[in-house]
C-alpha cells in the first residue's frame, strides 16, 4: 500500500497522509461495493470507475467545505450563462489540481496499474461546439483557482457534440453518447428542481393594491433537475461547481391514455419534454428544430434564475440589493432571454413597478459578445417567440418600446440608426435580436479580442455606442495552463519548472524568465528533445488514428478548431496543393519535409465546409500514395476533433495555422494554446493573432494578408477574385487541377462549387491572400531548417505567453466588470512531476 512507501510519506505532509490513508480507504470501498469488483478480475475500467468514485468524494467533502465559506462570508457572487461547456476529460484535470496527481500514480502502482492507461478510459464531455464552449470551462478552471466564487449554469446534453467519422473523405455523424457508462465525478441533485413552462397564454388581473398585473398561464410544463460538476481550483481548497440542467417530464406518463391502450401515446409527453436536454444544437433547418432550440435557451436560463434567487433569499436580503450579491455572464447571445425573464419574475412574481424592475436587471446582466459577423448575431422569427413565450415577447415589446423612446427624446441617433438598435427587427417578416436585447439590458458589453472590441463598436455595434458608450470594453481570452501546459505537456512544464520554479501555474508571465536561458546550449537542446518526444508520440497517434505513417522530423503543420469558411482551412489545403504540383513537375526539388495537419468538424447542415473537409481527404489520398513525394509532403485529417485529442496534438506541433480572413475571427484561443506549446504561429492580424504578435515581437511570428481595414475597402470596391487568380499562374492552375477532377476522378464535378465559390465570389478572399500566404509559408520553411534559430524562437513565444492565462482575464472581470474581490491565491508548495507520456 502507498501509506507504507517511505519514499512517498517523506514528500507528504500529516494532513497529506491522513487524506492518502482515508483515499485508499475510499477507493476499496467503491472497488468492490460500487463498482462491484475484486482484486481478481479487475481491468483499467473498473480502476477508472472507482477512482472516479473515489475522488467525487474528496471533491464533495471540499465543495462542502467552500460553500460554508461562502454562506459565512456571503461574499458577491458571479454566474456564468453558457450554452456550451467543453469541459473534456476531467479526471486528470482535477487530479492535477488537488496536487494527487503522483500520490495516486503510486497507489495504483502498487496494485498493478498505470494511471495514464486508466485515465483514457474516461469520454470527453463534449458539450460544445468549439472555442465558446472551451473558453467557457477555462474560465471556470481560473475562478476555482483565484478562489472567486463562481459558478457555471448550462444544459446536460445526453448527446454533446456529433462523433465524426469519416468514410470515403467525407464526414458522417455518429451520436455523441459521452455518458453512456455513467459519469462517475457527477453530483445529481434531485432535490433541486424547477417547474419551466412553454406555450399558453397571458392573463391580466387587477391586484390588490389596484394595479394591472399580467399573468402567464403555460400549455406545457418540464422540470429541470439539477446535475453539479465539481470545479476545483489548482493548489486552493476553492471548489466550485458547474450546475447543468436535465429535463424531465412533469409526469411519467398519460395514465388516461394508457388505460385505453394507446401506450405509446401514454408517454408521447414525457418523450417531447425530455427532448430538451437531449442533443447539443439541434439541427434548426426545420420548424420544429427552431423551436426546440429556442426551448433549450429559456429552459437553461429559467431554472438558473430560480435556483439563483432561491439561494439569494436564503439571507433575507431586500430584491433591490441583488445587484450586490450576485454578477450574471451572458456568453454570448443565446441566455439572453434570461433579461427578459428576470423582467417576468419581478414585474408578475414580485408585482414590482417597471422602472425598479429594470433598474436591477441592468445592474446584474452583462454580456460577452463573440462574433463580429452581422448574420451570426441570433435572432428569432416574432411569430415563433410570441407562440413559445407569449408573455416574454410582451415585456420585450416594451423594453424595446421605452428605450426607443428614450433615445429618441434624447436626439442621440437618426432613425436609421434606431432601427439598427431596435429589438425589433421590422419587415416582411419580424425577427427578435437577442444581441440587441443584450445590449440594452447589460450594464457591460466586452468583446474578447482587442482587434474584436474595436471592431464591434465600428460596425455591428456602432450605433449603440453612441447611446451606451460607457457600457463597451474588452477582454482579452486566455487559456488556463493548468489544463493546456500541465496535463497535456508534462514534460515541457517539468522542463520550464526546473529552470524558473513552478510558480508559472498561477501567474503565467513568469514565464518571462524562460528569456535568460534563450541562449543557452544545453537548454536549446533540453527543449528540442521535449518538442521531439511530443512528435513522435503525434506520429504514433496519426498511425493509430488514420493509417499515415509520418516524419516526426518533418515540419509538423497543424491546422485544428471548427471548420468554417472564414477560418480558411481551404486556403491551407490550396497551398498544399501548389506545394504538391512544384513537386510534380520538378521531382527532384529540394523542401523542407512537411506534415500538413487537419481536425476539425463541420456542422452537419454545412454544406461547404463538408465538401471542403472532402477535398482535403481526396486530396491527402493522392499526395500520400505519390512515390514523386515520397516523405517530402504528407496530408493529414486527423477525424474527431476534441479536446482530449487536442491535448496529444498541440505538443506535437511546429507551425499553428491562424488564418481566418481579418476581422472575421472574435479572438481565437487555439492560437494562444498552441503558443504555449512552443508551436511559432502563421496567421493573419485577425483576432488574438494582433495581441500575440506585439507580445512575442514580428520576428518570432510569421504574418502575412490583407489588414481588417484592407479587407474593408477592397470589399467596398467591388472584390474580384478572378483578377488575382489571372495574375497567378500557380493559383490559376491550382484551380484547374479541382474544376477537371484531379482529386476526384470518381466522382467528377463533385468540386465544382468549391471552384464556383472562388472563382465568382470569394467572400473570405483567399484569392487576394494567397500569394503573401504561400511567400510566407516559403519563409517559414526556410526558417524551419536553421534548428538554433527556430528552438529560440519557440522558446520566445513561450516565455511571452504570459497575457493569455484565463486567469489574467478573470482577474479583469472580476475587477472591471463584475467587482467581485479577489482572495490571494495560495502558492505553490509542491512540484508536480507529471510523467512523459
Amino acid at each position: 500500500m502507498v501509506v507504507n512507501n517511505p519514499r512517498l510519506i517523506n514528500l507528504l505532509s500529516e494532513e497529506q497522509k491522513a487524506d492518502l490513508a482515508s483515499m485508499e480507504k475510499q477507493f476499496a470501498h467503491h472497488l468492490e461495493y460500487t463498482i462491484g469488483k475484486n482484486r481478481y478480475n479487475l481491468k483499467n475500467e473498473d480502476i477508472y470507475k472507482a477512482l472516479g468514485h473515489t475522488i467525487r468524494d474528496f471533491l464533495i467533502d471540499r465543495l462542502n467545505m467552500t460553500h460554508e465559506r461562502y454562506r459565512e462570508q456571503n461574499p458577491k457572487k458571479v454566474f456564468y450563462f453558457s450554452l456550451e461547456f467543453l469541459m473534456g476529460r476531467t479526471l486528470m484535470n482535477a487530479l492535477i489540481n488537488l496536487g494527487l496527481y503522483d500520490t495516486i500514480q503510486e497507489m495504483l502502482r502498487g496494485i498493478g496499474f498505470e494511471l495514464t492507461d486508466v485515465l483514457e478510459f474516461e469520454t470527453d464531455a463534449g458539450l460544445g461546439n468549439g472555442g465558446l464552449g472551451r473558453l467557457a470551462a477555462c474560465f471556470l478552471d481560473s475562478m476555482a483557482t483565484l478562489n472567486v466564487p463562481g459558478f457555471g449554469y448550462g444544459i446536460r446534453y445526453d448527446y454533446g457534440i456529433f462523433n465524426q467519422i469519416i468514410a470515403n473523405g467525407s464526414q458522417l455523424e455518429m451520436p455523441d453518447h459521452w455518458d453512456a457508462d455513467g459519469v462517475p465525478y457527477e453530483v445529481v441533485r434531485s432535490d433541486i428542481s424547477f417547474s419551466v413552462g412553454f406555450f399558453g397564454h397571458t392573463e391580466t388581473r387587477v391586484s390588490g393594491k389596484g394595479k394591472i398585473q399580467h399573468d402567464w398561464v403555460p400549455d406545457e410544463t418540464v422540470l429541470a433537475t439539477a446535475h453539479d460538476y465539481p470545479i476545483p481550483g489548482f493548489n486552493t481548497n476553492t471548489v466550485n461547481y458547474l450546475r447543468l440542467w436535465a429535463a424531465k417530464s412533469s409526469e411519467e406518463f398519460n395514465l388516461d391514455y394508457f388505460n385505453h391502450g394507446d401506450y405509446m401515446k401514454a408517454v408521447q409527453d414525457k418523450s417531447i419534454s425530455e427532448n430538451i436536454s437531449k442533443v447539443l444544437y439541434p439541427n434548426d433547418t426545420t420548424e420544429q428544430g427552431k423551436v426546440l432550440r429556442l426551448k433549450q435557451q429559456y429552459f437553461m436560463v429559467c431554472a438558473s434564475l430560480q435556483d439563483i434567487l432561491i439561494q439569494f433569499r436564503e439571507f433575507k436580503y431586500n430584491l433591490k440589493e441583488l445587484p450586490d450579491f450576485i454578477a450574471i455572464q451572458l456568453n454570448d447571445t443565446h441566455p439572453s432571454i434570461g433579461i427578459a425573464e428576470l423582467m417576468r419574475i419581478f414585474l408578475d412574481n414580485e408585482e414590482m413597478d417597471w422602472d425598479e424592475a429594470w433598474d436591477i436587471v441592468t445592474k446584474v446582466f452583462s454580456y460577452t459578445n463573440h462574433t463580429v459577423l452581422p448574420e451570426a448575431l441570433e435572432s428569432w422569427r416574432v411569430e415563433l417567440f410570441e407562440k413559445l413565450l407569449p408573455r416574454h415577447l410582451e415585456i420585450i415589446y416594451e423594453i424595446n418600446h421605452r428605450f426607443l423612446s428614450d433615445i429618441r427624446n434624447k436626439g442621440v441617433l437618426s432613425e436609421s440608426e434606431i432601427q439598427q438598435v431596435s429589438i425589433i427587427e421590422e419587415g416582411n417578416e419580424k425577427r427578435v435580436r437577442m444581441a440587441n436585447l443584450a445590449v440594452i439590458g447589460s450594464y457591460r458589453v466586452n468583446g474578447v479580442a482587442a482587434l474584436h472590441s474595436d471592431l464591434i463598436q465600428k460596425t455591428i455595434f456602432q450605433a449603440f455606442t453612441k447611446v451606451f458608450p460607457e457600457k463597451f470594453n474588452n477582454k482579452t481570452n486566455g487559456i488556463t495552463p493548468r489544463r493546456w501546459l500541465l496535463q497535456s505537456n508534462p514534460s515541457l512544464a517539468n522542463l520550464i519548472s526546473k529552470k524558473i520554479g513552478n510558480e508559472f501555474t498561477t501567474n503565467l508571465y513568469k514565464l518571462k524568465d524562460l528569456e535568460a536561458f534563450v541562449d543557452d546550449a544545453d537548454f536549446q537542446n533540453d527543449w528540442r528533445q521535449v518538442k521531439f518526444t511530443a512528435k513522435n508520440e503525434l506520429a504514433r497517434i496519426i498511425k493509430s488514428e488514420t493509417g499515415i505513417t509520418i516524419d516526426p522530423n518533418s515540419l509538423i503543420d497543424v491546422q485544428v478548431k471548427r471548420f468554417h469558411e472564414y477560418k480558411r482551412q481551404l486556403l491551407n489545403i490550396l497551398r498544399v496543393i501548389a506545394l504538391y504540383r512544384r513537386i510534380k513537375e520538378n521531382p527532384n526539388t529540394v523542401i523542407t519535409p512537411r506534415t500538413v495537419v487537419f481536425g476539425g468538424k463541420a456542422a452537419p447542415g454545412y454544406y461547404m465546409a463538408k465538401l471542403i473537409i472532402k477535398l482535403i481527404n481526396n486530396v491527402a489520398w493522392v499526395v500520400n500514395r505519390d512515390k514523386d513525394v515520397a516523405d517530402r509532403l504528407k496530408v493529414v485529417f486527423i477525424p474527431n476533433y476534441r479536446v482530449s485529442l487536442a491535448e496529444k496534438i498541440i505538443p506535437g506541433s511546429n507551425l499553428s495555422e491562424q488564418i481566418s480572413t481579418a476581422g472575421t475571427e472574435a479572438s481565437g484561443t487555439s492560437n494562444m494554446k498552441f503558443m504555449l506549446n512552443g508551436a511559432l504561429t502563421i496567421g493573419t492580424l485577425d483576432g488574438a493573432n494582433v495581441e500575440i504578435l506585439e507580445e512575442v515581437g514580428a520576428e518570432n511570428i510569421y504574418i502575412f494578408g490583407l489588414h481588417t481595414e484592407e479587407v474593408f475597402r477592397m470589399k467596398e470596391a467591388g472584390y474580384n477574385p478572378s483578377e488575382f487568380i489571372h495574375q497567378n499562374e500557380d493559383l490559376h492552375r491550382i484551380l484547374l487541377m479541382i474544376r477537371e477532377n484531379f482529386f476526384s476522378m470518381g466522382e467528377p464535378g463533385i468540386f465544382g462549387p468549391i471552384y464556383d465559390s472562388l472563382f465568382y465570389t470569394d467572400n473570405y478572399l483567399l484569392m487576394a491572400d494567397f500569394t503573401s500566404y504561400d511567400e510566407t509559408q516559403n519563409l517559414v520553411a526556410h526558417d524551419f531548417l536553421n534548428e538554433t534559430m527556430w528552438t529560440k524562437k519557440s522558446i520566445l513565444n513561450v516565455a511571452r505567453s504570459g497575457k493569455f492565462s484565463s486567469d489574467r482575464t478573470i482577474r479583469e472581470y472580476a475587477k472591471d466588470i463584475w467587482k467581485v474581490p479577489l482572495l490571494d491565491t495560495i502558492p505553490p508548495q509542491t512540484i508536480y512531476k507529471l510523467p512523459q507520456n
